[in-house]
């Protein structure tokens, strides 16, 4: 499958090596190609697109344009700016949605950006955007290690929320989860794409655990 990545962080880079290796097409989305490609040292875009050929660069539309389903895993706070970038080639299609609305402009911890929480969130501000888009809130209440790869803890025994407006697309996108190893009994579907509210809530006490901890390596899991 051509998969497009809208950011070229560290968790792009994680989605696109995971992704190359279970054998899909992958171009990743930046603002500025060549920008991108100027950063230097083995942070950059650059010396990891050595290391990974067969990943694409591109800009946001471009991407969007290649991919048959698109991974939004840019900053929450420019998360907005990018998908307007990307518009024009997403109608239509399946974006999964793994940013998070965090503020950092007082330190750490982070603090959730009043417009995008409570009474809304990010994802919902997406879908209004893209009223012909399918999306779909995943991936966003963990680290980037287990989004990929669950079972680098606890055998993969941890939850992971899903929620969108599109039966569909939803299905589509636990197929692709199922291949990164997310087990059928690990996923809870909370509904349509308002219950992004309460996913994207649960990253401060997340942050919270992340500090106390030193480590990213951990999960929650629902007891019943």
């Amino acid at each position: 499958m051509k998969i497009a990545i809208l950011g070229t962080g560290g968790v792009g880079k994680a989605f696109a090596t995971r992704l190359t290796d279970l054998g899909h097409e992958v171009c990743v989305g930046t603002r500025d190609v060549s920008k991108t490609l100027e950063k230097d040292g083995e942070a950059g875009f650059k010396h990891f697109q050595s290391l990974n050929p067969k990943v694409k660069l591109a800009t946001f539309s471009d991407a969007a344009a290649f991919g048959e389903i698109v991974i939004n895993v840019s900053k929450g706070a420019n998360t907005m700016d990018v998908i307007k970038a990307a518009s024009s080639n997403l109608k239509g299609k399946v974006l999964v949605d793994i940013s998070n609305p965090l503020d950092f402009s007082n330190g750490m911890p982070p603090s959730l950006i009043p417009e995008y929480s409570n009474t809304n969130s990010l994802g919902e501000e997406i879908q209004k955007y893209l009223p012909d888009t399918k999306v779909v809130k995943t991936l966003n209440t963990m680290w980037n290690g287990l989004m990929i790869n669950p079972a680098l803890i606890g055998n993969g025994d941890h939850v992971n929320y899903i929620c969108g407006n599109d039966t569909e697309a939803k299905k589509k996108v636990i197929s692709l989860l199922n291949e990164f190893g997310w087990k059928k009994e690990s996923l809870l579907d909370l509904g349509d794409i308002n219950a992004a509210r309460a996913t994207e809530a649960v990253l401060p006490i997340w942050l919270r655990v992340y500090g106390a901890k030193q480590s990213g390596a951990f999960n929650f899991k629902i007891v019943s």
